[in-house]
């Protein structure tokens, strides 16, 4: 644990393509310059000539725009397949994963963010298997079908009441993925259930009812399908990335919320240099709307 100089892990994913028990929070004043890791992913056969593992730009400027600053956090490169339980992003995460845990366990704040990809991998990590099935909800915008927990939900209870009912209305919410975990699976699994609060779901293509949001009922664990980032960093015209003032809101109140969970983690580095050293100001994002749906990528 003490190996994780910063405050808070985001896992997410590429566009293209706890509600009962909160956790008790310490006497300890808010860290006030908190930094967020954020898990690289494998590139794509198309960006090798960058690098080995990337994070796109809207991920960091999301992290950023909400009050934190960004290291990236490398994967551990040890060859499998690109799946959840093999990948080396999976492995990297479920290295981070019990870390957390660990932490949590010994009075030690500190939280995750799972998006798209990084949803995903919070449930099989918790399941200790694989209930994906094909949910696809391609490159389309739902609003959000809230439980009856998403009202006493941290990642909702502060969102003004105008912005929770457009949410519930009106279609924010960009998805792009294949593959989710169906609410049948998910309540029907003892240890996922168990760990994770139902905030939403939503109807994918096929006509299955699938998760879209879900926190943890006692860890600061918090798991989208969705893509909150892309409503403000993201601009490709030929995806329906959501521009409106409502979804921008919602994307700045989500940031907002995660940054301030991990102002709560006393997580810091040891010194000033090793800090310095590990952010993400000492990399270039390369220009890559030409080849991809992203403006901006950085590659490790």
């Amino acid at each position: 644990v003490d190996r994780m100089g910063f405050s808070a892990l985001v896992c997410a994913c590429v566009v293209a393509l706890c509600g009962a028990a909160p956790f008790t929070q310490s006497n300890e004043p808010d860290n006030d310059r908190p930094i967020i890791g954020i898990l690289t992913q494998e590139v794509d056969d198309y960006m090798k000539k960058f690098g080995e593992t990337y994070i796109p730009s809207s991920y960091v400027k999301y992290i950023e725009s909400g009050g934190a600053r960004v290291v990236p956090i490398s994967l551990l490169l040890i060859g499998g397949s690109v799946n959840l339980e093999t990948s080396d992003f999976a492995h990297t995460a479920g290295i981070y994963f019990r870390l957390a845990l660990k932490a949590n366990d010994e009075g030690e704040y500190f939280p995750i963010w799972g998006t798209c990809l990084g949803f995903q991998l919070l449930t099989v990590l918790v399941a200790g298997e694989n209930l994906l099935s094909k949910t696809t909800a391609e490159n389309v915008t739902y609003p959000l079908n809230f439980t009856s927990e998403a009202s006493s939900s941290r990642m909702f209870t502060n969102f003004p009441s105008d912005v929770r009912k457009a949410l519930s209305q009106e279609p924010l919410t960009a998805n792009f993925h294949h593959y989710g975990v169906t609410k049948e699976a998910f309540m029907g699994n003892e240890k996922l259930n168990g760990f994770f609060s139902v905030l939403s779901t939503n109807i994918a293509q096929n006509g299955l009812e699938f998760v879209s949001t879900m926190e943890g009922r006692k860890y600061p664990f918090y798991g989208v399908q969705w893509h909150p980032e892309v409503s403000r960093f993201q601009w490709d015209p030929r995806y329906n990335f959501p521009h409106s003032s409502n979804a921008v809101r919602v994307s700045s109140l989500l940031a907002e919320f995660f940054v301030n969970e991990g102002r709560r983690s006393s997580h810091h580095f040891s010194e000033a240099a090793e800090e310095s050293s590990a952010l993400i100001y000492n990399y270039n994002p390369v220009y890559m709307a030409n080849i991809s749906a992203y403006e901006q990528s950085y590659f490790f």
